[in-house]
């Protein structure tokens, strides 16, 4: 199988993101109803969870839902409020002994990828950003130097509150570093349990994982895969090695051998790079962020495309995923 990656730009939106929600809408919308339109928040719900917890965002929804021509089911999707439930099963990391850089894979399953970085000056805010739900995040670093990332926590557990996509792109669009960005995230609800790893200019970095219905939790963890302690979902953990991809990850980082080189190789092979894309996470991309220079590098095994706020060029890549027919 093969993946086509788009890197687009626009400084508002415009063309390309109403492009892109026209290639993505017909999946996304599936997705979004698939317990039924009635299971889904109405429109006055969206519109009253947006000004109450996103009013700095509300006028960029508005934007796109116009751009994608209006209706109650699209502004509805784009809210992201209580959405379906969204699992995926990464690897993430802070490295900052001789360099500093934040660097994760995304594993999902391939057919339900928009496979798309968006270079974008939304709301006067450079960001350079992998997007997911139409106009989410799934990782990302804006002109401030703040990269984000995010990373299922394995809970089952759903309640009210934003797709963690969305919580993302807020925190790109108005935070400027770590501090910042856990203030504004602690007191937004998220519908799952999710890891959001981080890493700014200034070389702070950790881990806030959101929980439904709870306080955020802030720590400085550099490492972040699929599960907390004491493990809340053992099967799930199980079947993406969560365990084993975090002691590999933790090991590597006291190791006082182990170099950037080497460790950037580490997620480009098992345990970390995963296989299991019919089952919903095989490695679909590696990211390497580098906050001093507002860079993205998407890694593959054959290839390495770099991407910046300051530095952008569009185009596409055409990925294989040579190992897809053994799973």
């Amino acid at each position: 199988m093969q993946l086509c990656f788009q890197a687009l730009t626009e400084e508002h939106p415009s063309e390309a993101w109403q492009a892109t929600f026209v290639r993505g809408w017909p999946g996304y919308k599936d997705w979004f109803l698939q317990q039924g339109d009635a299971a889904r928040p109405t429109y006055l719900e969206c519109r009253h969870a947006m000004r109450e917890h996103l009013p700095e965002l509300e006028p960029l929804w508005n934007d796109l839902i116009e751009l994608a021509g209006g209706g109650d089911q699209v502004a509805r999707a784009l809210s992201l409020w209580c959405p379906s439930a969204y699992l995926t099963g990464c690897s993430q990391a802070v490295w900052s002994r001789d360099d500093s850089f934040l660097i994760r894979n995304y594993d999902y399953h391939p057919g339900a990828f928009q496979a798309t970085a968006l270079h974008s000056r939304w709301l006067g805010t450079g960001v350079v950003a992998m997007l997911d739900c139409l106009w989410g995040v799934l990782d990302g670093v804006n002109e401030h130097g703040l990269a984000v990332a995010l990373a299922f926590a394995g809970s089952q557990e759903v309640g009210r509150g934003f797709g963690i996509p969305l919580l993302l792109r807020y925190a790109l669009q108005f935070c400027v570093d770590v501090p910042s960005a856990v203030e504004r995230l602690s007191r937004v609800p998220s519908h799952m349990k999710y890891h959001v790893t981080m890493l700014d200019a200034a070389g702070r970095s950790g881990r806030l994982t959101l929980t439904p219905g709870r306080p955020a939790v802030f720590v400085p963890a550099t490492v972040a895969t699929n599960h907390v302690s004491p493990i809340e979902w053992p099967t799930h953990a199980k079947a993406t090695n969560s365990v084993e991809r975090s002691r590999v990850l933790s090991r590597a980082l006291v190791d006082a051998d182990e170099d950037a080189r080497h460790f950037v190789g580490r997620f480009l092979r098992p345990p970390l790079f995963q296989l299991e894309y019919q089952r919903g996470f095989g490695t679909l991309y590696t990211a390497l962020y580098r906050p001093a220079g507002r860079t993205l590098e998407l890694i593959w095994p054959e290839t390495v495309w770099t991407l910046g706020v300051d530095n952008f060029t569009p185009g596409e890549r055409l990925v294989s995923y040579p190992e897809l027919s053994r799973s």
